[in-house]
């Protein structure tokens, strides 16, 4: 699948396409639903399938620190895209200069001078241009003038309406990882590079891969039994910790695994942590030596979880 970055570096031979347009938060099933109508429709007219979304996500410029924890980063849309044999993701830098841009320059530049979309798909409730005055029917209205086909995302979804991101959000905030999944269609997994900690956690004998969250806000926050991919091609087990680490007076947030039977250097790798199941919620003790005390605690449980599952 191709990843085009940016406005700018659509081409002559980008023109063409079916295209979806959205946050596609999670891909979940709901998603997948629609962009499998944008696969057969892709086949009917010959031409590329093409999902558009943004980074940052419109909510995160507007609403800044108060933006909805995301499901997913770019990267992580990317892989689960590619699973599905879409065509092309292109990635929208969403800046104040983009918002800018009115809802006919939109379409005009952009859908039809840009793409020359022959097939679109976007949510009933979605709005574009400046101060948001772009939607649905001036959409049906462009089709109708430029000969492309409008639909939304809730014709193609009538079995799946329960499902959306928002709730996948609320339930893993929950910890009720099962229902998630359900949605999601896999169990929910964060991916990341491996940094480097205070590696505190060799000082107990319990050493951890660090992988920074960077600007994202994660959905989910505590204790989990995980399972670890991008090691040897293996599927590891262990227990991670996702969180600010208060007892530590840690700031930002962070993933911290601790890998059962592994020695290695993982630093710089990528690794994909699949959430199994949560143990407890992330909590200040009054000492390090008290932590240590629960990590052996929680280091027991997700073992025996293990060898039960």
């Amino acid at each position: 699948m191709e990843l085009v970055r940016g406005i700018h570096n659509l081409k002559a031979q980008h023109q063409g396409c079916v295209l979806s347009i959205g946050n596609f938060d999670g891909i979940h099933l709901g998603h997948k639903a629609v962009l499998s109508r944008l696969l057969i429709e892709s086949k009917r007219l010959n031409v590329p399938a093409t999902v558009m979304t943004f980074e940052p996500q419109p909510e995160e410029l507007f609403l800044g620190k108060n933006a909805p924890a995301r499901l997913s980063r770019l990267r992580d849309k990317f892989v689960q895209l590619k699973k599905l044999k879409l065509d092309r993701l292109l990635c929208v830098s969403f800046n104040q200069k983009f918002a800018n841009i009115s809802a006919q320059n939109f379409i005009e530049v952009l859908l039809i001078g840009k793409l020359n979309v022959k097939y679109l798909v976007v949510g009933d409730d979605f709005h574009f241009g400046y101060q948001r005055k772009g939607d649905f029917q001036l959409l049906k209205q462009a089709g109708e003038k430029h000969g492309f086909e409008v639909v939304d995302t809730q014709s193609l979804t009538q079995h799946a309406l329960r499902i959306s991101s928002t709730r996948i959000r609320d339930f893993l905030a929950l910890g009720e990882l099962t229902e998630a999944a359900t949605m999601l269609g896999r169990k929910y997994s964060i991916a990341g590079r491996v940094g480097h900690g205070k590696k505190l956690g060799r000082t107990i004998g319990v050493p951890t891969a660090n992988l920074f969250l960077k600007r994202r806000v994660a959905p989910v926050s505590g204790v989990f039994v995980v399972s670890v991919l991008g090691i040897n091609a293996k599927i590891y087990q262990g227990v991670a910790n996702i969180g600010t680490r208060p007892t530590l007076n840690g700031e930002r947030q962070q993933l911290e695994v601790h890998i059962f039977n592994f020695e290695g250097d993982l630093y710089g790798s990528q690794l994909e942590v699949v959430l199994e199941k949560k143990l407890r919620d992330e909590v200040k003790f009054d000492s390090f030596s008290e932590l240590k005390i629960q990590i052996d605690k929680d280091i027991k449980q997700a073992k025996q979880w293990h060898l039960l599952s």
